[in-house]
């Protein structure tokens, strides 16, 4: 599913180590990795040149797994030349590193950058970097909706990573607790818990299943957010992915989707998957 994979790298480390992410994918995947750069008008010289130094040690890196890995130094918006890019090299999927101030702060809509990556024709991954020392994720979270969109590549994106890195994937389905009328909530033992699990997510599991994944599953009723952030919290997770549809991923942007909340509060790093095949 993954040919070419493009790594969004500047000036700044969070840049880098969503690169990395990149870097290994593209090792599961067998893909070419491709690294960019691009120059925008009011960076400087010497930031431009950090992120030429960065880009080469991601390369390095990548050739050092055997990994096919080019750089490419642009200038202009780099909107406009990563929609170039994604199109002439037929792209297969995009990572880039998010900016903190972006997570936390509300934005008008059409106002975010980010925003920008939805016109691209090729997955997006955004990488929320929260601790520079965990970067290779032996347990990874993976909080699951009761509807789940793009199974296929979802499941792959994750078998790919957990193999990359030889990591053990803990599903995390929140359910809303049940209420009865006059009754107040219902409280299921955890086989009750089990025998609700979704269509989707067990689609998703034969998925992963099929993938040889080794995973384990935790169906869980209380808030998303908050019981994303305590299991990732509580059982010192390395890392934890979560999926967004178009709709979604714009309402994550704007600051309007559960998925800020885990951001807000998440002890380790997050990867946001849009999916597009």
């Amino acid at each position: 599913m993954y040919r070419t994979v493009l790594a969004a790298v500047n000036e700044h480390l969070n840049s880098e180590i969503a690169a990395r992410y990149a870097k290994h994918l593209a090792r599961a995947a067998g893909a070419k990795l491709v690294i960019c750069s691009v120059r925008e008008p009011e960076q400087t010289e010497h930031a431009f040149e950090l992120a030429r130094e960065a880009a080469h040690r991601v390369q390095h890196g990548a050739r050092e797994l055997n990994v096919d890995a080019e750089c490419l130094f642009e200038a202009g918006d780099a909107s406009e030349r990563l929609q170039a890019i994604v199109a002439d090299r037929g792209i297969d999927i995009l990572f880039a590193a998010t900016r903190r101030k972006e997570t936390h702060k509300r934005t008008l809509p059409g106002r975010h950058p980010g925003s920008r990556l939805l016109r691209l024709p090729c997955s997006v991954a955004l990488v929320h970097v929260v601790h520079l020392g965990r970067i290779s994720p032996r347990d990874i979270l993976v909080p699951l909706k009761e509807r789940i969109e793009h199974i296929p590549e979802r499941a792959e994106f994750l078998a790919l990573l957990a193999k990359a890195f030889e990591a053990r994937v803990h599903l995390l389905h929140a359910a809303r607790p049940l209420t009865r009328f006059f009754h107040g909530e219902m409280h299921l033992t955890p086989v009750q818990w089990e025998e609700r699990t979704p269509p989707d997510l067990a689609r998703f599991i034969d998925h992963l299943e099929g993938a040889g994944v080794r995973h384990e599953k935790r169906l869980l009723p209380g808030r998303a957010g908050k019981s994303i952030t305590i299991e990732a919290s509580s059982r010192r997770r390395d890392l934890i992915i979560m999926g967004a549809s178009e709709r979604g991923f714009l309402g994550f942007l704007r600051g309007l989707d559960p998925v800020r909340e885990v951001l807000a509060e998440t002890p380790c790093n997050v990867i946001v998957l849009k999916p597009e095949r």
